[in-house]
C-alpha cells in the first residue's frame, strides 16, 4: 500500500505527534473518570509509543474519549485515567496537557498526552484551522487510530493534509495489511460470517461481500429474514420481512458466482428472549409462531464449522446467536473454535465479535484482531477510509 510507514522514518530528535485511539470504557463516579474496564486499545496502542521513544523523538500522544461537547472542558471526558494507566504500562511518567492547541513543551525522549481532542471546536467538523495548528505542533504527523480512519475529522484527516510528513502508525498499517490480505488477495476459498440484528444494518456489507466470497454465512436476526426468504416460517423472531426480495437477490447473486449462502437447517427457540428461557432444538421447518429463533443449531453449527475447516480465508462479523446467553451461545462457540482449529488466515472486528472471542477463549488463535468497528466495517463494505485516503495522497506527492 502506497502510504509512508512510522516504521521507516528517522524519528531522532523530531517532534512527532501520534493520533491513537484510546476510546475505552471507564467507569465514573459522581461525574468523576474513575476505573478503566478494558485497556485493549490501550495495550494496541503500546508497540507504536514504545518505537516512536526508541527511536529517540519528542512525543506527543492524541485521542478522544467519548463525545465531549466541542469548547467545554470536562472531567468526566478527561484523558486523566489513560494517562495514569500509560504511565504504568511504559514504566514512565506520561504528563495529561490540558491546553495544548497552541503548543507543547516535550523534549526528545518523552512523551506526552494531550487532552481529549473532542473538545477542541471544530475538530468534529474537520476545521482547516484548527487542522494547520495540529500540524504545527510537530514535524511528523502519525495516524495510527484504525478505529477512527473513517471518520473526517482534524485529528483523523486535516492534521494528515497539513503535516509536514504525515505516515501511518503500526496499528493502522497492520489493521490494513490485514484487511488486504483477507479481501484484497485471499487465500480460497474465502468465507465471510456476517450477522447482527437487522439485514438493514448490514445491507452494503453483505451486497459487498456476496461479490467476493466464496462463502457468506448470515446469523443472528439477518439470518431469520434469510430464513424467511427461503420459505420458512420464523414465528415471532427479529425479522425484516420487507427485505425478503433482498435477500432472495443475495443469494441469487452468490449462486450466479458459485458461491453459497447456507440456510441453516435447524435452531435453537424459545418463547421469550430471556437467559432463563427454555431453549430447544427444532428442524427450521418446524418453527411455530410463537417460536423466536436465537441460535443456529447444532447440525447447522457443525455444517458451518466443516466449511470454516476447509477455508483458505475467513472474515468474521458479528455472533450467529445471542451468546450473552449460555443457552444460545452455542453456536457461536462452536464457529470460534472451529475458526481457532482452522489453518486458514482469520480476522475478526466488531465488538460483539470481539467480545465472543474473549469469552470462548479463542484471542491467540485468531490471526488478526480489529480493533475498528465501524472503520472495519467500512473497509469490509468497500469504502475508502478518510484517513487512509489523506495519507495515500500525501505519499503520492
Amino acid at each position: 500500500m502506497s502510504v509512508v510507514r512510522m516504521c521507516e522514518l528517522d524519528l531522532a530528535g523530531k517532534r512527532v505527534l501520534i493520533r491513537e485511539d484510546l476510546n475505552v470504557p471507564i467507569e465514573h463516579s459522581n461525574g468523576q473518570p474513575g476505573r478503566i474496564t478494558s485497556e485493549t486499545r490501550i495495550l494496541a496502542a503500546l508497540p507504536t509509543l514504545r518505537l516512536a521513544l526508541d527511536k529517540g523523538a519528542a512525543v506527543m500522544v492524541m485521542s478522544h474519549l467519548g463525545r465531549p461537547q466541542e469548547g467545554q472542558w470536562s472531567a468526566a471526558d478527561s484523558l486523566a485515567p489513560v494517562a495514569q494507566r500509560l504511565g504504568e504500562l511504559l514504566g514512565r511518567e506520561v504528563p495529561l496537557i490540558r491546553d495544548w492547541v497552541e503548543g507543547v513543551e516535550v523534549k526528545p525522549g518523552q512523551i506526552v498526552l494531550l487532552e481529549n481532542c473532542r473538545m477542541n471546536i471544530g475538530e468534529g467538523k474537520d476545521d482547516d484551522a484548527l487542522a494547520k495548528k495540529y500540524a504545527a505542533l510537530c514535524d511528523v504527523f502519525v495516524m495510527d487510530a484504525f478505529g477512527t480512519a473513517h471518520r473526517a475529522q482534524a485529528s483523523t484527516h486535516g492534521a494528515i493534509r497539513y503535516a509536514k510528513v504525515a505516515a501511518g502508525g503500526p496499528l493502522l498499517m497492520a489493521e490494513l495489511d490485514a484487511l488486504g490480505r483477507a479481501l484484497e488477495h485471499p487465500a480460497r476459498p474465502l468465507l465471510a460470517i456476517v450477522a447482527g440484528s437487522k439485514v438493514s444494518t448490514k445491507l452494503t456489507l453483505l451486497e459487498t461481500l456476496v461479490g467476493k466470497v466464496d462463502q457468506l454465512i448470515v446469523g443472528g436476526g439477518i439470518a431469520n429474514t434469510f430464513i424467511a426468504a427461503a420459505g420458512y416460517k420464523v414465528g415471532k423472531s427479529l425479522v425484516e420481512m420487507d427485505l425478503l426480495d433482498i435477500a432472495r437477490k443475495i443469494i441469487a447473486d452468490a449462486k450466479t458466482r458459485g458461491a453459497d449462502v447456507p440456510i441453516p437447517s435447524d435452531v435453537v427457540v424459545a418463547s421469550a428472549f430471556a437467559a432463563n428461557a427454555p431453549a430447544t432444538v427444532k428442524a427450521v421447518a418446524a418453527v411455530a409462531d410463537g417460536d423466536m429463533i436465537l441460535d443456529i443449531g447444532p447440525a447447522t453449527a457443525q455444517r458451518y464449522a466443516a466449511l470454516i475447516a476447509k477455508a483458505g480465508t475467513v472474515v468474521w462479523n458479528g455472533p450467529v446467536g445471542v451468546f450473552e446467553f449460555d443457552a444460545f451461545g452455542n453456536g457461536t462457540e462452536t464457529l470460534a473454535h472451529a475458526i481457532a482449529d482452522s489453518k486458514a488466515f482469520s480476522i475478526a472486528g466488531g465488538g460483539d465479535t470481539l467480545a465472543a472471542i474473549e469469552k470462548y477463549g479463542v484471542a491467540d488463535k485468531v490471526s488478526y484482531i480489529s480493533t475498528g468497528g465501524g472503520a472495519f466495517l467500512e473497509f469490509l463494505e468497500g469504502k475508502e477510509l478518510p484517513a487512509v485516503a489523506a495519507l495515500k495522497a500525501r505519499a503520492g506527492r
